[in-house]
């Protein structure tokens, strides 16, 4: 269990150093939504709880696809292809940001966007 909580500590240091970016900002905001709005599609379209339709959202996007759950309606099926190409670049981006701000624990970005020393 203590290995899993200094992997969450390390996770949450890393989303704050970078949070100063701007554009680590935005994509966590469009990761979010991207989330809620594959959430709130596949309540609707599929008829699945809200539960039910996160738990596939974000196995979707992580890639996991464990099959447990998969899309019967042909919207949802399009909507699922259209929802991974899309998903999975934003949230790509997202991690190799959050991976730069463990990398660089001493640095910080500066207003251009560039990594500095910290002061």
């Amino acid at each position: 269990m203590l290995p899993l909580g200094l992997t969450i500590l390390r996770l949450l240091k890393a989303i704050a150093r970078s949070w100063s970016v701007p554009s680590f900002r935005a994509g966590f905001a469009l990761a979010i939504l991207i989330l809620f709005s594959g959430t709130v599609f596949n309540q609707g379209a599929e008829g699945w709880s809200w539960v039910d339709s996160l738990y596939f959202s974000a196995t979707t996007i992580s890639t996991v696809g464990l099959g447990d759950l998969s899309p019967q309606t042909e919207l949802g099926k399009v909507f699922t292809v259209v929802y991974i190409f899309v998903g999975v670049g934003v949230f790509v981006a997202l991690f190799c940001a959050i991976r730069s701000g463990i990398d660089q624990p001493g640095k910080r970005w500066g207003i251009e966007g560039r990594l500095t020393n910290r002061a």
